[in-house]
């Protein structure tokens, strides 16, 4: 019964799929797409897995998704890998080999030649060997034309805030300004043009996976005017048509900005 369900569905999705992106209209695609890829330990521990199995396979999914970006015309993505809490939450011995899978997922991308890499966090938390192959898969595909891929990594909405007010800080600092003198002209694009992101369109949609419905700290700066899409899949499971699926809700919404 299983194998004959999963003929039909073989056969049915591609069609489904295909209707769904020939109805998404044009001018309604999302230019800046934020994934918080979550799940990933449950997923491992559903198949009888190690939670190291579950962190590969979530990995082995980034390149489909950037594929669907692609297809649909989304120019930026961002995607959440790792907190900074993480960095002091989990066992060593979990988190070194999460290090080392995200390591190796970067570099599969930058390798692939087709999006341009910006590791966005607090790279100074991280190994600085691993710092330092984060900053060459940018540095290695800076010249590339195509889908922006934010990797956030080490990454907290909070310390990014934080980091950017110290940033603007000591920039008016270098110039000779006092602090009265900062107090009286900073405003919301001041802060904005010290974020991890800036020069960057703020995440038109947040796509989370796994059921949860919390931000959790994930670009909490830019993701005010964003809309929210909250997927039952865990992220290893994410396919194809539950994308098309938060992209088609997102075209349908009618976006207010805060109106």
């Amino acid at each position: 019964m299983t194998g004959w369900k999963d003929a039909v569905r073989r056969v049915l999705y591609p069609a489904y799929e295909s209707r769904v992106v020939r109805s998404l209209p044009s001018g309604r695609i999302p230019k800046h797409v934020g994934v918080m890829l979550d799940g990933n330990r449950r997923w491992a521990k559903a198949v009888g897995a190690d939670t190291a199995h579950g962190y590969q396979a979530g990995a082995d999914n980034i390149r489909p998704l950037l594929g669907w970006c692609e297809e649909v015309g989304v120019q930026v993505v961002t995607l959440w890998l790792l907190s900074s809490d993480n960095l002091t939450s989990r066992p060593p011995e979990q988190l070194s080999g999460l290090l080392g899978i995200i390591e190796g997922a970067v570099q599969s991308l930058a390798e692939a030649g087709r999006w341009r890499i910006h590791p966005v966090g607090a790279l100074d938390l991280l190994p600085s060997d691993m710092a330092e192959r984060l900053k060459a898969a940018e540095e290695a595909t800076r010249h590339i034309d195509g889908v922006l891929v934010n990797i956030a990594v080490g990454y907290g909405g909070r310390r990014e805030i934080a980091d950017a007010v110290r940033s603007l800080m000591l920039e008016h600092s270098a110039r000779g300004a006092t602090l009265e003198e900062l107090a009286e002209t900073i405003d919301v694009e001041h802060i904005a043009q010290h974020l991890y992101t800036k020069g960057q369109p703020d995440p038109d949609l947040v796509i989370r996976t796994s059921g949860e419905q919390r931000l959790g700290g994930f670009l909490l700066w830019q993701s005010a005017q964003s809309e929210f899409y909250f997927c039952e899949a865990l992220w290893p499971d994410f396919r194809r048509v539950d994308f098309l699926r938060a992209i088609r809700a997102y075209a349908e919404r009618e976006r207010r900005f805060g109106a």
